[in-house]
């Protein structure tokens, strides 16, 4: 087993072009003619020498909707684990400024709540979207949901 020195050893680079004894003067290690020996050139990404290159080759599926509305979502447990870890009082209106405020979330986006777990206390819950489950556990708990437009 060696013991490495903690500084790295630095390789000298190769000098281009300064004479032939160097190894690499004259051409610098570019060959003779073509674009590749001459100053300037650069490579596209992707490019194949012409044949069609690979990401246009495959063949493209699925879609992506851009105008869809990105929501948090939230689960009971989860608003259940707040109020015990006493992140968020019982008594104040659980909403998206009340969020940003206590640092839960950073983000202005709107909220859905979603049914995993039960909610113990009564809460007023003011959301962009709730699910059917998640606001029959809320309301038998004896909480209130109102929505937003």
């Amino acid at each position: 087993m060696t013991i490495f020195n903690k500084k790295k050893r630095k390789k000298n680079r190769i000098r281009l072009g300064r004479g032939q004894g160097s190894g690499k003067g004259g051409t610098c290690g570019r060959g003779h003619k073509g674009a590749k020996s001459r100053s300037g050139f650069s490579n596209k990404i992707g490019f194949e020498g012409g044949q069609m290159p690979l990401h246009k080759r495959i063949p493209k599926f699925g879609f992506k909707n851009n105008l869809r509305k990105k929501f948090i979502e939230i689960n009971l447990d989860t608003i259940q684990d707040y109020i015990n870890k006493k992140k968020i009082n019982k008594k104040d209106i659980f909403c998206i400024e009340m969020l940003i405020k206590k640092n839960i979330t950073k983000k202005n986006i709107p909220i859905k709540i979603i049914g995993r777990g039960i909610i113990h206390d009564s809460i007023k819950i003011f959301v962009n979207k709730i699910s059917k489950k998640a606001k029959n556990i809320i309301e038998n708990a004896g909480g209130k949901v109102l929505l937003r437009k």
